[in-house]
């Protein structure tokens, strides 16, 4: 009977012995989903450098969510023993962040591309205004603030090519929508005042028509001041026979109201007075009847309907003088030459020579065409 028990504990343990080597053979450990969570982090990556954030920033946020489920997971799996771990919640969560990051690659490169097409076309379009600017009111004189504005908007638009230059497409389309803003204002406002001026366009051609006229009339000069192009032009028996470049007061635009205000004014003028070069520091002047009749009750006007200050005084001493050739506008009302033209000018002038000056010799349909 003893032996009977002997025999019965040594086929136990032999039992118990095989069970614990044979138990891993048919209970496996669980092997953690290493090969899923690196694709989902893979995904998440190529998500990141595809801009997701900013062009798919909601699944971008759903991927980063799911991928971080997928780590807590397994980490909690792994606190249990080997056999007893379940890593498919693990998979599960790898599983739909890869998902997630992937159509966030996609919406973000196809965002990324129609973005890239959008900034190319506004850089151009805004280029193009910026050479519409440059063209049309380089020399205009307006406002600091529209000048301040123009400056800061081209600026910005270098930025925007630069950041868009190195792919930085979001940055660029930032920039480029302030400079727009900027851009298209200024020209707005330039445009409005430039139209605004040439409002007098039948009043300068009113005066154009009757200069050339005098001038056919009499079989003598005349000459035409064309403040726009900053041309001053030589008429004899009404033909036009020479021309030349002009420099102007700064505040140019508009006729002239008072002493100081360094507009060069705008009506039909005689030339009073000669000064040689020993009689001005301009090497030689033509002076100007300003303030004609018509100034003179113009700006009595103004004061009596308060739209000028009774301490305002009317302008005077408007020449076409000598030392121009500076390329900018510099006088204070003066229509400036340059000392060769000055002499060519002074020869064929004489007392009584009607100097007509204006804003434009063409309408502002015909200089926005040129």
């Amino acid at each position: 009977m003893g032996k009977t028990w002997k025999h019965i504990a040594i086929l136990s343990a032999i039992a118990v012995f095989l069970t614990l080597i044979g138990f891993p053979l048919f209970y496996p450990v669980p092997s953690p989903p290493v090969n899923e969570v690196k694709y989902a982090l893979t995904a998440l990556s190529l998500a990141e450098k595809n801009e997701s954030e900013t062009f798919s920033g909601e699944l971008y946020t759903e991927a980063k969510a799911y991928y971080d489920s997928a780590i807590i997971s397994w980490q909690k799996e792994n606190k249990k023993s080997r056999y007893s771990r379940d890593y498919n919640k693990v998979v599960m969560f790898a599983g739909l962040s890869a998902q997630k990051a992937n159509q966030a690659s996609e919406n973000s490169r196809n965002s990324s591309s129609n973005l890239d097409v959008k900034i190319r076309q506004k850089l151009n379009s805004l280029n193009n205004l910026v050479t519409d600017l440059t063209e049309m009111f380089s020399d205009y004189p307006l406002t600091q603030e529209i000048r301040n504005h123009i400056s800061k908007g081209k600026f910005l638009l270098i930025e925007s090519e630069l950041a868009y230059k190195e792919n930085q497409y979001k940055l660029a389309d930032e920039k480029l929508q302030e400079s727009e803003n900027l851009l298209t204002s200024s020209y707005e406002k330039a445009f409005s005042n430039i139209r605004n001026y040439f409002r007098s366009y039948p009043e300068w051609k009113r005066l154009i028509d009757s200069t050339i006229t005098v001038s056919k009339e009499t079989r003598d000069y005349s000459i035409i001041v064309d403040k726009y192009s900053r041309k001053v032009f030589v008429y004899l028996d009404g033909e036009k026979i020479d021309e030349y470049s002009a420099e102007l007061g700064k505040n140019w635009v508009g006729d002239k109201r008072v002493r100081g205000d360094k507009a060069t004014p705008e009506g039909m003028y005689k030339i009073t007075k000669k000064f040689e070069s020993d009689s001005t520091k301009y090497y030689k002047a033509l002076l100007l009847d300003y303030p004609n009749n018509e100034d003179t009750a113009n700006f009595e006007a103004a004061v009596a309907k308060g739209t000028l200050p009774k301490s305002a005084k009317i302008g005077e001493m408007i020449e076409i003088h000598g030392n121009g050739g500076k390329g900018a506008d510099w006088t204070s009302g003066c229509i400036a030459l340059t000392d060769r033209e000055m002499d060519s000018i002074f020869k064929i002038a004489k007392i009584g020579t009607t100097v007509t000056i204006v804003g434009s010799m063409n309408d502002l349909k015909r200089v926005l065409n040129r």
